[in-house]
């Protein structure tokens, strides 16, 4: 069963003094989170009045978030997302759909389990424990070949040395 709330960022500190966060995405790009209109934090939902990119980062305003001192009691906080919200491209999946998901190469042979992402600046890297070892496969079209969230299943295609 899907998780209908997902795991989006979390709150890493206050940007200026008019209230606003900044939020460290756990998305591949940014912007994602500014297509957002309400977020959930502690299972409330909050409305997002702005959402902007800076940095690498996003800065938001909150709806009864007005100064410095109450962005500030919100630091460390994660942020949700509302599955039903996300539009997301075709063949994309939310990673939390996959982890644990069965990884197998084109054979269809088992190579093990998806235990990990690594975030990476060129790509993310799979981290697949099976065997008594420790795969990482770039997530890159080159070896991730599908992600199938539904069946929870991850097709590769390795190369020496992986």
């Amino acid at each position: 069963m899907k998780k209908r709330y997902l795991e989006a960022g979390e709150i890493v500190n206050t940007h200026g003094v008019r209230g606003e966060v900044r939020i460290q995405p756990w998305a591949d790009e940014a912007d994602f989170l500014t297509r957002f209109r309400r977020f959930y934090i502690d299972g409330a939902a909050v409305k997002v009045r702005s959402c902007r990119v800076h940095k690498q980062m996003c800065v938001a305003a909150l709806e009864g978030v007005e100064d410095v001192n109450a962005a500030m009691a919100l630091k460390g906080k994660v942020i949700f997302i509302d599955r039903e919200d996300a539009r997301l491209p075709a063949g994309t999946v939310f990673l939390q759909d996959i982890l644990g998901a069965r990884v197998v190469d084109e054979a269809g042979a088992e190579i093990g389990v998806l235990t990990d992402v690594l975030p990476e600046p060129a790509a993310s890297v799979l981290v697949v424990t099976g065997g008594g070892r420790e795969i990482l496969i770039p997530d890159v079209p080159a070896f991730v070949l599908k992600k199938d969230a539904d069946a929870a299943l991850v097709t590769v295609r390795l190369i020496d040395g992986m």
